[in-house]
This record gives structure tokens, sequence and C-alpha cells, in this order.
């Protein structure tokens, strides 16, 4: 049986956190085995009190200080073991009963990379920031002027991999904070490897409800997508 590893990223999400395992667990994943890998980034806010009965369970990994989404993602990567991976952000803004979607072009054969987008296809968004969207679909713009991919949404949480893909860049990655996302595009465009898209729903949180990136954080993808697309 093929195993699916799901990278959990955590940081200050105790009222997410647990509802998030149970979808995960509930999911529908094609009869393939989970493994999943939580990664708490120095939450200081009771998750890791909620962590903690998930450890005889699950792989729980603590950051002894909060050192951004990118560095937990990295942590990881190094730890899962499975045919396939999937990136999971802890706050429910992303379905994880979606996965069979993800996994199905990997499974098919036709991929090697699945982006979820939120930008195509008809499943529900919630309708939140304009200037959100403008900024994402402008960093993707900007991404794809130096990958020469024609992708609609690099920003997204959901991007499953195979074995191989995942085998490919996991040790070249370095970034620590949300520039691990453009990051991530320019070294599988950098590698030649099979990326499709496919529509997922999106359920956007507020920053009253806990929603972290903010514009300083585009403006950091901007200087990424210059470095690690040409220079590194």
């Amino acid at each position: 049986m093929n195993t699916l590893s799901i990278i959990i990223p955590v940081y200050n999400e105790v009222d997410t956190i647990q509802p998030l395992i149970e979808a995960v667990e509930a999911a529908p994943s094609l009869n393939i085995q989970k493994q999943i890998i939580i990664i708490d980034d120095g939450s200081t806010d009771g998750t890791r009190e909620v962590l903690k009965m998930y450890e005889e369970r699950y792989i729980v990994i603590y950051q002894q200080s909060n050192k951004g989404k990118g560095a937990a993602i990295r942590r990881g990567y190094q730890a899962a073991t499975g045919d396939f991976v999937i990136n999971q952000d802890a706050d429910l803004e992303y379905n994880p009963n979606e996965y069979p979607v993800l996994l199905k072009p990997l499974l098919d054969g036709m991929a090697d990379v699945v982006y979820g987008s939120r930008f195509i296809g008809d499943r529900p968004h919630r309708v939140l920031f304009f200037w959100h969207s403008v900024g994402n679909r402008m960093l993707t713009l900007f991404s794809n002027i130096f990958t020469n991919l024609n992708l609609t949404d690099m920003e997204t949480c959901y991007k499953a991999f195979s074995q191989k893909a995942i085998h490919a860049i996991r040790d070249d990655l370095t970034s620590n904070r949300f520039g691990i996302e453009p990051e991530i595009t320019a070294r599988i465009a950098k590698k030649h490897l099979r990326i499709f898209e496919v529509g997922i729903s999106y359920n956007g949180r507020t920053y009253e409800k806990g929603k972290k990136i903010n514009w300083k954080d585009g403006i950091s993808a901007i200087w990424c997508i210059l470095k690690f697309n040409l220079l590194s």
C-alpha cells in the first residue's frame, strides 16, 4: 500500500489544530495509508499542549523557537517517508476532503507535482480580501515570468508531490518564512518536473481569526522570486 505524508506546520493555532487533525484523519485518500507529520513552530498559545495527545499516533516535531513556516515545512519534508507528500495548513482554510483531487494526477502517472489552485474550477470560495487576491495573482505572474510556467496560484498551500519530486528539491530548500512558496516553485521549475493544477475550494479567514500573512510577506516574496530564479 502506498503512503501519503501530510505535512502540517503549526504556529499558535490552538483553536483550529484539533479540528484540522480530525479532518485530516477523516479525509478520503484513495486507499492510501496516511503518515501525519505535525511541526509546531514555537507556539505559545497552548497549541503544544493540544499536540501532546497526538505524540503516540503521529510524528510531532517541536521547534524550540518560532523559525517560520518555511523552516517547519522543510523539517517536515526531511521526516516524510511517503510515496506522496501534501502540504496542509493548520488554519482550516483548505479542505482535506480534496486530497483525492490533488492525488489523482500523481496516481495516474501524469504529474510529479500538483498545485491546488484557488483561482480555477467551480468549487466554493469564501469572498474576502480584494487586494489579497490581486497580490496573489501579481506574485504568480511575476513568478511565471521567471519560471516560464503558466500557474494560476503559485502561493497556494496545497502542493502535492511524488516521492521523486520531494527528493529532488528538499535538500536545496532554504526559506524560513512564506518565501518557501516561490522557492518551491523555482526549484521544481529548474528540475523540469511535470506540474499539474487542479481547482480547489478555499475558506479564507480574517485577521481577527488569526490570519498571519501580510503585505511585508508580499514584498519578501518578490525578492524570493528573484533570488531563487536568478541567483541560486
